[in-house]
């Protein structure tokens, strides 16, 4: 029983760029991704699953923009969220450089399993639903199901990453991924 969803941010909810998102301007969604992230947060069984965003950050060590901004651009997102009667219960990112030597940062798993002991979740409860593949090591390492979703880089990390996927459930996008998860017929989990 999968009772938490863990999401990257940028490719899986948002648009992703190669020059960062670095305004609340510049911020927008997905198609379908906000009510995608509605339907994760329902679950008919239990009442709800907890939702969780963990994401890289590099924009800001690199002095893109600061935390404040950051704080304004989730702002925006929750309140878009709200609107589509969706929610994010806890949030986590990573504001390092791709050189420096963190836990957070991924493929290393801190922000994982931060929201994981937060939301007090066994990893066999939780799915990583990302469009890179270092949001699939991540989600190995925190011993978290993968899921790919082709939205963002996620077309690309296919093409070149495809055998070291695995059986990693592969879906179009986070709406996808959603609708598989109310049906109960998300790639091999119990």
């Amino acid at each position: 029983m999968i009772d938490t969803v863990l999401l990257d941010r940028d490719g899986v909810i948002n648009f992703d760029s190669a020059f960062y998102i670095k305004s609340p301007e510049e911020w927008k969604p997905i198609p379908g991704s906000l009510e995608a992230v509605a339907l994760i947060g329902r679950d008919g069984k239990k009442g709800r699953r907890k939702v969780g965003v963990v994401t890289n950050q590099r924009g800001m060590a690199l002095g893109l923009y600061d935390a404040d901004t950051l704080a304004a651009i989730h702002e925006k997102m929750r309140a878009a969220l709200a609107g589509a009667g969706g929610r994010i219960d806890a949030l986590a990112f990573c504001p390092h450089d791709t050189f420096e030597d963190c836990e957070c940062r991924k493929p290393r798993p801190g922000m994982l399993l931060s929201l994981l002991e937060q939301f007090a979740t066994n990893p066999d409860h939780a799915l990583m639903v990302g469009d890179k593949y270092s949001d699939i090591e991540a989600a190995r390492a925190a011993g978290v199901r993968p899921v790919l979703v082709l939205t963002g880089q996620g077309r690309e990390t296919l093409h070149l990453r495809q055998r070291d996927l695995g059986d990693t459930p592969v879906y179009a996008d986070l709406a996808a991924v959603a609708l598989a998860l109310q049906t109960g017929t998300l790639g091999a989990l119990p």
